[in-house]
């Protein structure tokens, strides 16, 4: 099993920046992607960036592209959404999400961190 846990939420002005993290453990060596998700008032949950733990491989949604940036550290099992220009449709629950190697669904999810983009 894995457990991820998100830190970094918040309540920002419009334009301001966030940076939010997720901290893998257990049998992280499992792991092959990491995502964070974002769930809006009365929304659905949708992917907003994600990146495989090893490879360049990056997937970023087109509402954030130029404005999020998702990372790792060197080992790996830290990853990080910069969010810089933030604006009110931003706003939500951002999950980190996790997915085993060879896995076609996201198994491990984070408990949620609040952002919300007052303007």
């Amino acid at each position: 099993q894995v457990q991820l846990a998100e830190s970094g939420g918040g309540l920002v002005q419009a334009g301001d920046s966030l940076r939010l993290s997720c901290a893998a453990s257990g049998r992280t060596a499992s792991l092959d992607y990491m995502g964070w998700f974002r769930q809006a008032p009365g929304k659905e949950r949708d992917l907003v960036a994600s990146l495989r733990r090893r490879t360049t491989d990056i997937y970023y949604r087109d509402s954030v592209k130029g404005r999020f940036t998702i990372s790792r550290d060197n080992g790996g099992n830290t990853v990080y959404l910069q969010m810089n220009s933030l604006t009110p449709e931003d706003t939500g629950v951002y999950y980190c999400a996790g997915q085993s190697v060879g896995s076609l669904r996201w198994e491990y999810w984070g408990q949620g961190t609040q952002v919300t983009v007052s303007s």
